[in-house]
Formats: C-alpha cells, sequence, structure tokens
C-alpha cells in the first residue's frame, strides 16, 4: 500500500495549508458514514455553506418587495448582474466591462457565434478541437448550417494525439496553414477530457495574423487556474459556473468579449430587452441602442435566484485568491502524479493523458486504465471516492484547491492501490 510516510507528509501540508479552512465552506456527501473524497468538482462543484444564506436574501426581498425588487433593497434586481463584474474580471484576467454573468453556456455561445462567425467569401472555415465537448461541436455545426457553410466542408478538427497532449505550436501552425480561409478558431481552455490547458495568447495571436478571431470555452478553466482574457487578447469566452465556481447545477453563465469589440455598439450580435442602453430601456421604444461593453449582449433579466447561489461562491473566490487557489492546485495534483508514479501497483497499468509540464494543466489529471477500468471505477465509488468516468476507460481525478485536502489525495491513491490489486 502507499507508503505511510506519505501520509504523515500529506497529513503536515494540510496542517500547514492556508487554505485549509474554506474546506469547512463547503457541504459535503457522505457515504458510509463518512464524508466522500470528491474529486468530481470539474463535473459539478459542491455546495457553498453560504448559498442558503445568499438565496434566503433575495427570497425575502421578493416577499417583502415584489416587484419593486427590481428597483429597491440593498441590491436592486435592475442592476444585479453588476454585482459579480469585479470577481468574475479578477477570475478571468478583464476589465469589469468586458464580462457579465447570464444565461447558459451554450445559449451564449451561440450568441457569441453570431457575432464572431461571420463567414464571407473563402472565409468561413471554423477550427474546433477532434473530440470536442458534444455541445461545443453541436454549437458549431449547428451554427455553420444556419449561415448555409456545410461543416462537411469547412470545419477543421485539430486533432488530439492519442497521448492527449497537443503542443502549441501544432494548434498554431494549423492555424497558419488554414491561413485567410480561417473565420475563427473555437478552443477550449482547458481540454475537457486530457485536462490539458491551452496557450490562449499563442493561440490568439495565430488567429489574428490571418485576420481570424479567437474565441474560447473557459467551462474548465474558470475558478482553477488564473487566466489573462484581456491581456491575451482573446476575442471573447463563454464558461459555465457549476464546475469550478461551484454556483450550483446547471447555474448561469458567463460571457467576455473583448473591449475592442464590445466598446463598439455597431458590433454584430443578436439583440435582446436586456442589451438595451439601460438609461432608455424604460421607454420601450423599438430602436435598439445596446449598452457598451459585454452588457449589450444581454437578452432577457438576470434569473435572481440562482444568481444569488453564484454570488455566494464568488465571495469565497474573493478571499481565497485565485493565485493562491493555483498554488495549491499545483501541489495537489504534483503529489497525486508524484503518487501514481511512485506506486508499484499502480504505474504500469495506467496513462496520464494530462501533460506532465505543470503549467499546462489545471487541478485534473485524467488516468487512463491499462485494463479493468470499470471495476477499477465501481471499486473507487463503493469505497467512497467521488471522481467521473468517461470512454473509454478515463477516470478524470480533480483535487479541486478550495476543498479538497492533502490526505485525501493519499487516500485516494491508496484505494487506487487496493481497487488493482483485487482486480489484478
Amino acid at each position: 500500500m502507499t507508503n505511510e510516510q506519505e501520509l504523515q507528509i500529506a497529513k503536515k501540508r494540510d496542517m500547514e495549508d492556508p487554505l485549509a479552512r474554506f474546506k469547512n465552506e463547503f457541504h459535503c456527501p457522505m457515504k458510509n458514514g463518512k464524508p466522500v473524497i470528491y474529486f468530481c468538482g470539474n463535473s459539478l462543484g459542491l455546495q457553498p455553506k453560504l448559498a442558503a444564506e445568499f438565496l434566503e436574501k433575495e427570497m425575502k426581498k421578493w416577499r417583502e418587495y415584489a416587484v419593486e425588487g427590481h428597483f429597491e433593497g440593498e441590491h436592486p434586481w435592475m442592476y444585479y448582474h453588476k454585482l459579480s463584474k469585479e470577481s468574475l474580471s479578477k477570475l478571468v484576467g478583464a476589465k469589469p466591462h468586458e464580462v457579465v454573468c447570464m444565461n447558459n453556456l451554450t445559449t451564449n455561445l451561440h450568441l457569441m457565434l453570431a457575432s464572431f462567425y461571420r463567414p464571407k467569401g473563402n472565409r468561413k472555415k471554423l477550427l474546433i478541437e477532434k473530440g470536442a465537448f458534444p455541445s461545443d461541436h453541436f454549437a458549431a455545426t449547428t451554427f455553420m448550417g444556419l449561415m448555409g457553410v456545410d461543416p462537411k466542408e469547412d470545419l477543421v478538427e485539430l486533432v488530439i494525439p492519442e497521448d492527449g497532449y497537443v503542443a502549441t505550436q501544432t494548434i498554431t501552425d494549423q492555424i497558419a496553414s488554414i491561413g485567410e480561409e480561417l473565420a475563427l478558431a473555437l478552443l477550449p481552455g482547458i481540454q475537457y477530457y486530457t485536462g490539458q490547458f491551452f496557450e490562449l495568447a499563442a493561440i490568439t495571436k495565430a488567429c489574428h495574423e490571418v485576420g481570424a478571431y479567437a474565441g474560447f470555452d473557459l467551462a474548465h478553466a474558470i475558478g482553477n487556474l488564473p487566466l489573462s482574457l484581456h491581456e491575451d487578447e482573446a476575442d471573447f469566452a463563454v464558461w459555465c459556473s457549476y464546475k469550478y465556481l461551484n454556483s450550483g447545477p446547471g447555474n448561469v453563465s458567463g460571457v467576455f468579449v473583448h473591449e475592442r469589440h464590445s466598446k463598439d455598439t455597431t458590433f454584430p450580435r443578436l439583440g435582446g430587452w436586456w442589451g438595451q442602453d439601460e438609461a432608455i430601456r424604460f421607454k420601450m421604444e423599438n430602436v435598439f441602442q445596446p449598452m457598451t461593453g459585454a452588457d449589450g449582449w444581454q437578452l432577457s433579466n438576470m434569473n435572481i435566484l440562482p444568481t444569488a447561489i453564484h454570488h455566494a461562491s464568488l465571495s469565497l473566490f474573493d478571499q481565497a485568491g485565485i493565485e493562491n487557489l493555483r498554488a495549491k492546485s499545483l501541489e495537489l495534483t504534483g503529489f497525486l502524479e508524484h503518487l501514481l508514479r511512485q506506486s508499484s501497483i499502480i504505474r504500469n497499468q495506467v496513462t496520464l493523458l494530462t501533460p506532465k509540464t505543470k503549467e499546462e494543466r489545471g487541478c485534473q489529471i485524467s488516468i487512463f486504465l491499462n485494463n479493468h477500468g470499470k471495476e477499477i471505477f465501481d471499486h473507487l465509488i463503493d469505497h467512497g471516492v467521488v471522481l467521473d468516468w468517461r470512454e473509454p476507460n478515463v477516470i478524470r481525478a480533480a483535487p479541486v484547491p478550495m476543498y479538497n485536502s492533502f490526505e485525501e489525495v493519499w487516500e485516494f491513491v491508496n484505494i487506487l492501490e487496493d481497487a488493482f490489486e483485487k482486480n489484478a
């Protein structure tokens, strides 16, 4: 079994961890009379204990003010979307006016495609990674069809090698080879299957050099590691809030639109009432004059109750700091990788798909099981480890720095060793 000395190291790290207190800020499921080892924050984050308090505050306002809650109380609902701007801008490295929370991820992706995928002449190709998350693939291909473009001809797929790793140079070379036929590259910040963090600045630069836009799906990146979208000059990005942002199942999404586009109120977009300049919104005039900044892409008024939970979680990120969370994350995944590679029981039974270079990954380690994959996974679940299974034979283990510990990493590897021994 995993070295007892490593357990003592894990316990010492937890005692010295300045972020350890945040574990108590979350509800954790129980199994067999004790908390599970929850390594599935890359699918759904745990519930912040503050969520109920933030939600009840808005429920109380609804009870006491009803429709006047849009304009009365501490945080009038008319401006509720503005409460998250500072927090989100810090997480994605943007200016507050470049970000807004609204809708759900795929809805926002379609909105961004409407603005940034505008094929003209020979410039109609769209680059996406092969094996992209289905929502991204479906959004891209169906939108291309609506624009009269045949995805079979003009959807270009970035091939993910068998070992899972794609060098940045490979991506930028492919962009350069498509050249002036490329309209848009739509790529992930972190590839959901392998856990690789893509170099957004280099990809964006390569796109701009051929006259194309660069957009990113940050579903697995936001709240996971620091981002710098404004500095990287990305044209747009979208994300969800229910994974690393711990904001609840299916909760509100968000968008980033770089100010060189979002300050331009003539930039093409699909309009909605809540995107209308708030100074004239209630004049009810049917002449669309969008807000400047990302707010101009809003369609409808805010979903107040679920967004209250989003604010609860963001308040914890404000306290912890994304740079501090990243530092701990690097240590957690480094410790996990170390234990997996040093274990004589495990190391020849698995292949790690996530890059070895720590700067090229977030919280997630993707473990390909050479044999007995589902049996190993089921053993882990039965013994109180919650993580994600992906065909074929891949376990995505995500020790999240906000609420996971080094001792949990040690326990996970210990249970994994036991699973392999039982299925030898």
